[in-house]
């Protein structure tokens, strides 16, 4: 049984199992072109030079299409004249009576950047073709690095929303105990002059009691939106207790103005209060500890003092405001109550 030499291959079969083939005849003109290399440079080909279209890298003697018969089959490294510097390799045979030169392409380790570059899918190559199975690793990978970081971000906001919600009172929105003392650390860290207000609600508890929980915690509401418009943004307000607040002023120990800031905060919160169809009627008694008047700051010293100063204004009849002075200087009243 003699075996043929040579078979006939239709151009579509060629298009379907080498879609990156190149049929040269011997002028180096393309007179047929597989649909993906057409792809690439955007068009036809048919009737243009291989030379136009691709710089030989490799072997460099290749200068016509005499030297490409000459090299008989094999293997060629070109780089696109497109602007790109896209590089290929090529597999170049010549055909049967020497006239046609048959050269299949691939993109080698360039193969993702051309893919990208060139909007090619798997459908372009052949199914043979690795760079299928490669294409398909790229998705996989591409949609798990997309899950893997949609992930991510949706634990860091969980995480985020988790401490805020930590540091913050779930009723007035303020910020809480734990807040407050990790932000008093830091302050004293860091150095510069600052101001503790300790506020105690007078007559809470009979709001409560008379008028019940939910006007109590109207009452708080209202509040929280009276300190946070008495002060600034560098200040910090805080919810410690049940109707405890304390005010951490940044950057100020000025005496006067804080006495014009705790008066200010009394006469807002002696206005009544609406619930209900009722008036609820409360006031504060205010206790104040600054960082200037310590030697060294310590946070529970601070702390203690202005509660201290507190306590000192609810004796002296409650709705004013006392600034803690350390002995022997007794402790002066500010506000009403003098």
């Amino acid at each position: 049984m003699t075996i043929p030499r040579t078979i006939p291959i239709a151009l579509h079969t060629l298009d379907q199992m080498m879609p990156m083939h190149l049929v040269l005849d011997g002028a180096a003109r393309i007179s047929h072109a597989g649909p993906t290399i057409e792809k690439v440079f955007g068009g036809p080909l048919v009737g243009r030079s291989a030379f136009s279209l691709f710089e030989l890298r490799r072997p460099r003697v290749v200068r016509s299409m005499d030297d490409v018969r000459a090299m008989g089959d094999a293997k060629v490294y070109l780089r696109l004249k497109d602007g790109s510097g896209t590089t290929m390799v090529g597999a170049v045979s010549v055909l049967s009576g020497g006239n046609q030169v048959l050269m299949n392409l691939s993109f080698g380790y360039s193969v993702v950047d051309a893919v990208a570059r060139y909007k090619l899918a798997g459908s372009d190559f052949a199914p043979t073709d690795l760079t299928v199975e490669m294409l398909y690793l790229m998705e996989a990978k591409t949609a798990a690095m997309e899950a893997t970081t949609q992930l991510a971000h949706r634990l860091h906001d969980e995480k985020a929303e988790a401490q805020v919600e930590a540091m913050t009172d779930g009723l007035t929105g303020l910020h809480n105990r734990r807040a407050f003392d990790i932000q008093l650390d830091r302050q004293i860290a860091r150095g510069g002059m600052f101001s503790l207000m300790h506020i105690d609600l007078d007559f809470f508890k009979a709001v409560n009691d008379t008028q019940g929980h939910a006007a109590g915690d109207a009452v708080l509401r209202e509040v929280a939106r009276v300190l946070q418009e008495e002060t600034r943004d560098t200040d910090m307000v805080a919810r410690v207790g049940g109707d405890e607040f304390v005010i951490m002023f940044n950057r100020l120990s000025d005496a006067d103005m804080l006495n014009s800031i705790a008066t200010r905060i009394i006469a807002q919160l002696e206005r009544p209060i609406p619930f209900d169809g009722k008036a609820c009627r409360i006031s504060a008694s205010i206790g104040i500890a600054r960082s200037v008047d310590y030697d060294t700051v310590s946070a529970a010293q601070m702390t203690a003092d202005a509660d201290e100063a507190l306590y000192m204004s609810k004796n002296k009849g409650r709705a004013c405001a006392t600034l803690f002075q350390a002995p022997p200087q007794p402790s002066t009243a500010l506000g009403r109550g003098d």
